[in-house]
């Protein structure tokens, strides 16, 4: 598929890995709907996709958790731009926690039920939303398209990430099921499994624990969002690319 050619829906496009992978195709010339919470950190990707080459962009405010909002933004879309050739499904939080704490034999502290809900509600209800209605529309115009999915390293299981590893696991695991579903429609669907990157998400985590990964990556370093949208863009040219995860790790395994 060509970018330039192409109308790319991103989840959570505003900031951090959206953010760096709606510049990257903005510089190819790609139309661009951004999908994200916050109208003032949209308005300022919007403006520089735009000063970086995007022939069109415009940013929607959304929560991907509402299904009533999810389907009218993507029908705002589809009437704004004409249609829909790629979905990236970026958005996602983080509610690290451990499950329990035990000391002396006493239960110090258990997970609340809402700490670990609201990471599934994001990160894997949101995702499907996203996914279901771009695809209805990718079908329905009867045109193909692609669907990529961000995953993580931590989809093996992390410590201290019950909520999060179950939700990009379940990710990897409704990208191969699209794949195989949606493949008789021309939609190809795969999923990025990065390591640590350096973006906002990662900058809340607190400072051991940011030297505790970095001394399992084996190239010693954070990866760089620019990195993440190339791996997309690999995804997105690739006309043979479906059902697959492209780890982006550095090396790292939990």
């Amino acid at each position: 598929m060509n970018i330039a050619q192409s109308t790319i829906v991103i989840t959570g496009g505003a900031q951090g890995l959206g953010r760096a992978m709606a510049e990257h195709f903005a510089a190819d010339g790609a139309q661009l709907a951004l999908l994200d919470m916050n109208a003032e950190t949209l308005a300022e990707a919007e403006k520089i996709c735009t000063e970086k080459g995007a022939k069109k962009v415009k940013g929607y405010v959304v929560n991907v958790v509402d299904e009533a909002a999810v389907e009218a933004v993507f029908e705002e879309i589809v009437a704004d731009f004409g249609g829909i050739n790629v979905l990236v499904n970026n958005a996602g939080i983080l509610r690290d926690g451990l499950m329990i704490k035990c000391k002396d034999g006493e239960i110090t502290h258990k997970m609340p039920l809402q700490q670990f809900q609201s990471v599934l509600d994001v990160n894997l209800t949101g995702t499907f939303l996203c996914g279901r209605e771009a695809s209805a529309h990718m079908a329905k115009a009867g045109n193909g398209g692609v669907i990529i999915n961000i995953s993580s390293v931590a989809r093996a299981g992390n410590m201290g990430q019950t909520n999060y590893a179950a939700t990009k696991a379940g990710v990897v695991a409704m990208t191969v099921t699209w794949a195989r579903e949606l493949g008789r429609f021309g939609i190809r669907c795969g999923a990025i499994a990065p390591g640590f990157i350096e973006t906002p998400m990662t900058a809340q985590m607190k400072p051991e624990a940011i030297e505790r990964a970095l001394s399992m990556v084996p190239l010693r370093r954070w990866g760089q969002p620019e990195e993440i949208a190339h791996s997309a863009r690999y995804i997105i040219e690739n006309d043979f690319f479906s059902g697959r995860v492209v780890e982006i790790d550095g090396g790292v395994r939990l």
